[in-house]
């Protein structure tokens, strides 16, 4: 009986000769059975099932002669069912299911006449199903289900008159269906699915007028429904799905009170009968699949129990405006790929309990029910290939259950309503194909398990939202193409790990592709044809793979790919004879003569983008910064101050003028020199670029790219603006410094040391990408020297060990981006926590210096916390991808 009981059945119970019962059924028993229960005589019932028993079944129980129960379900056993269970003549019930017995079902079980259930599903057999099972006249319930037996169903179970139950459904069986079933007169239920049985329905099967349930779906079966099994008043189950059969659906069977009939997957034809649900039991109606014509009958409105329907893939026709009554229950209906017509009223959102509403691909026209946003527990809604007409109602943003949204092929207009980003669940949605317009809500960067997501071919215009860089779940699809965005792409899509096919083509996009999409690692096909973008295209295996019209009619893509020219970048003379590319076109030099002093270089992209006269571009920078008026300075640095200057292009770039010495009034040449050599050299997405330099008799400066948020340690000064720093933008920075500096001391050849990265040097933009800047005294490590150097830096960020060694290596740079780290998670420089730790000379400072470490204390286990939960969520997503 159920216990726990944990160790083997002992041997020793084969002594109790006049034991007539023994149940140890439902414990954690194991090991094998003892041979010795085979000396109990007297035992009438044996019941050890569901435990842990494996090996095989003891033939010495066929000495058990007074036996009539053995209950051996459940169990791990396994090996041949013994020939010796067919001497146990007083057997009533033989249940050996759910084990792992292998071979044939023994012919000898046919000499059990007492029996009256034989259980062998959901095991190993084989072999056919033996004639002798037809001796059994006592048997009532016979399963073989789910075992692998082979053959046809022998005629001789005709016998077998008291039968109430054949499971015979997941074997191999095949041949025809025995016209002799129809004999059993007692039978109530008759499981055949999932086999190869072939042929018709045996009109005979009409004659069981018990029969309360008939499955016989997935077979090969042929013909038509035989108008016979109308007479089965006693049916409530008929299942004939995914077989052959034609012709149309009797209208016999409507007539019955079938809670279940499923027609899905035949070539079944004709109208529906106009009685579908009498007594308004019916509660699942499938016949998907089939060639099926004329309107929906009417009759449905009066099945108030219907929990699922299933029309779609027909040849229906007619208006369903006024077909479907309340369905209280409903909780799946797909009535799509049909040419079904009318509108949706609002009685549709009465269906409570609907999971599942797909009516794709048809004609109906009218406007979304508001109703619908009051289905709460709704998870797919496809209504996309109709004439849907006006906007999307904002009520959608309440279905916070919706998995897939998919109201694409339709003539929606208006906006996208910002609700849809309260779907935090949502993992498909296709609006593609409407006449939707306005901007991308940023919103929408708020549905972060999006794994599928397609906007194409509406009128969406603006920017690209850089919210998309949120929705990192993305995977299958990112399709904005034939809109109206404009503007440059966002760097930020390029955290889009995952994602496998990105479509831009057919906008208006700008300027060049990001290098952050060199980490889109698992991007296998790339569009951006059709917009006006320029200059170098990553070089990952999506972009390499492209053919030419995935690029074409843009503005000047190139780039070391086979659809694309490689990347030239020098100028042309006049005459048209080329000149040996410079750092820069637009560059000043000092002198009556005004001569341009140049500096060669071997870098493509800076030569690119200072197109201009070398005079203008000076004069440009001297009037968008009013003589370098302090009003434009945005930082002072040890070699220079930083301008922000809006030129006449209205692109904004960032101006560092070198400060002169007070000695001659000259540039510092070697800072401004150590730094162009290095950042030419350089080229890496979260390095600050360089666009051009200037030398001249008044003023030298570089020119680079502006990053809008500026330094790390001006923003962690603004409360404000520190708060904004969510643990996810933290760790991004943490993890852009690191790349930087992995490219610096790995990726260049030989390796390149910054020697001062601290938070006024690690610069942000609007979307807090970071980028490592001012390489003035960055230096080469060269492997043949002693790389001797002086302490150089920030206070604070020095490594201790350069001081005394004076030895430049990697582990500069590594102490000090240890140091950053830590100012970026706890929002101020880690020597403020040292200054905690010394006496404080009042009570009131002593509070104050508490109160600040309290806070530290708690931001640093906030963010351990959160980066802890952080790996849990991508440990996740790695074992479901």
């Amino acid at each position: 009986m159920s216990n726990h009981f944990v160790p083997v059945s002992p041997p020793s119970l084969g002594n109790l000769q006049n034991l007539t019962t023994l149940y140890l059924h439902t414990n954690q028993l194991s090991g094998s059975i003892p041979l010795e229960l085979g000396n109990l005589k007297s035992l009438m019932d044996l019941e050890l099932s569901t435990n842990n028993f494996t090996g095989p079944i003891p033939p010495s129980l066929g000495n058990l002669q007074n036996l009539t129960t053995l209950y051996l379900y459940e169990n791990q056993l396994s090996g041949s069912i013994p020939l010796e269970l067919g001497n146990l003549k007083s057997l009533m019930d033989l249940e050996l299911s759910t084990n792992h017995f292998t071979g044939p079902i023994p012919p000898s079980l046919g000499n059990l006449q007492n029996l009256t259930t034989l259980y062998l599903h959901k095991n190993q057999l084989s072999g056919s199903i033996p004639l002798e099972l037809g001796n059994l006249k006592s048997l009532m319930d016979l399963e073989l289900s789910t075992n692998h037996f082979t053959g046809p169903i022998p005629p001789s179970l005709e016998n077998l008159q008291n039968l109430t139950t054949i499971y015979l459904h997941t074997n191999q069986l095949s041949g025809s269906i025995p016209l002799e079933l129809g004999n059993l007169k007692s039978l109530m239920d008759l499981g055949l699915s999932t086999n190869h049985f072939t042929g018709p329905i045996p009109p005979s099967l009409g004659n069981l007028q018990n029969l309360t349930t008939l499955y016989v779906q997935e077979n090969q079966l042929s013909g038509s429904i035989p108008l016979e099994l109308g007479n089965l008043k006693s049916l409530t189950a008929l299942s004939l799905f995914r077989n052959n059969l034609t012709g149309p659906l009797p209208q016999e069977i409507t007539k019955l009170k079938l809670l279940q009939l499923t027609l899905s997957y035949n070539n079944l034809s004709g109208r529906l009968p106009k009685l579908l649900c009498p007594g308004g039991v019916l509660q699942n109606f499938t016949a998907n699949s089939n060639n099926f014509s004329g309107p929906i009958p009417k009759s449905l409105k009066n099945c108030k129990n219907l929990f699922r329907l299933r029309l779609d893939g027909n040849k229906l026709h007619g208006n369903i405006s006024d077909v479907f009554g309340t369905y209280p229950k409903l909780n799946f209906i797909d009535l799509s790929n049909n040419n079904l017509y009318g509108e949706l009223q609002n009685n549709w959102s009465g269906f409570k309990s609907l999971t599942n509403l797909k009516i794709s691909n048809n004609n109906i026209t009218s406007r979304i029910p508001n109703g619908l946003g009051s289905l709460k527990r709704l998870g797919n809604l496809d209504i996309s290939m109709n004439n849907f007409i006006g906007g999307i109602p904002r009520e959608l943003g309440k279905l916070t259950s919706l998995l897939t949204l998919n109201l694409s092929g339709n003539n929606l207009d208006g906006n996208l309503p910002k609700e849809l980003g309260r779907l935090n669940g949502l993992d498909s949605l296709d609006l593609s194909t409407n006449n939707l317009s306005g901007m991308i809500p940023k919103e929408i960067g708020d549905c972060s398990k999006l794994s599928y997501l397609s906007l194409r071919n509406n009128k969406f215009s603006g920017i690209i939202p850089s919210e998309l860089s949120n929705l990192i779940s993305l995977q299958e699809v990112l399709d904005l193409s034939q809109n109206m965005f404009d503007g440059e792409i966002s760097s930020g899509l390029g955290m889009l790990k995952y994602l496998e096919k990105l479509n831009l083509s057919h906008n208006m996009l700008s300027g060049s592709i990001p290098h952050s999409f060199e980490g889109m690692t698992a991007l296998t096909s790339i569009d951006v044809s059709y917009n006006d973008l320029e200059g170098r295209v990553p070089e990952t295996k999506a972009f390499k793979d492209a053919l030419r019209e995935q690029f074409e009619h843009n503005k000047g893509l190139c780039g070391n790919i086979t659809a694309l020219q490689k990347c030239d970048f020098s100028n042309k003379k006049k005459g048209g004879t080329k000149r040996r590319p410079k750092i820069f076109l637009g560059c000043v030099g000092g002198g009556r003569d005004n001569e341009v002093q140049t500096i060669e270089f071997v870098n493509d992209d800076l030569f690119r983008i200072w197109d201009f006269d070398g005079n203008n571009v000076y004069e440009e920078i001297i009037v968008a910064t009013e003589g370098f008026n302090d009003k434009h300075c945005i930082g002072v640095g040890g070699f220079g101050s930083i301008y922000k200057a809006v030129l006449s292009t209205g692109q904004v770039v960032a101006v560092k003028k070198f400060h002169s010495r007070e000695d001659d009034e000259q540039i510092d040449l070697r800072s401004f020199s150590d730094e162009i050599h290095v950042l030419t050299e350089l080229r890496h997405r979260n390095i600050v670029k360089l666009y051009g330099i200037c030398s001249h008799a008044r003023h030298s400066f570089l020119i680079y790219e502006y990053l809008e948020r500026g330094s790390i340690v001006k923003l962690l000064s603004n409360e404000e603006e520190a708060a904004r720093l969510d643990w996810i933008k933290r760790i991004n920075i943490i993890r852009s410094v690191a790349s930087a500096l992995s490219h610096m001391h790995h990726g260049c050849t030989p390796p390149l040391i910054h020697r001062d990265i601290s938070s006024k040097n690690i610069l942000l933009n609007s979307e807090y990408d970071a980028c490592v800047a001012d390489f003035g005294i960055a230096r080469v490590l060269n492997s043949n020297s002693s790389n001797w150097t002086t302490p150089a830096g920030t206070f604070g960020y020095l490594a201790p060990e350069l001081a005394y060694t004076m030895r430049l290596t990697k582990k500069c740079d590594v102490y000090s981006f240890g140091v950053l780290t830590l100012e970026v998670i706890m929002g101020s420089h880690p020597g403020e926590f040292i200054t905690f730790l010394k006496p404080a000379r009042s009570g009131r400072t002593y509070l104050l210096r508490t109160k600040k470490l309290i806070k530290l204390i708690v931001m640093c286990l906030l963010f351990l916390i959160m980066f802890v939960l952080k790996i849990m969520v991508f440990c996740r997503l790695r074992l479901i991808l």
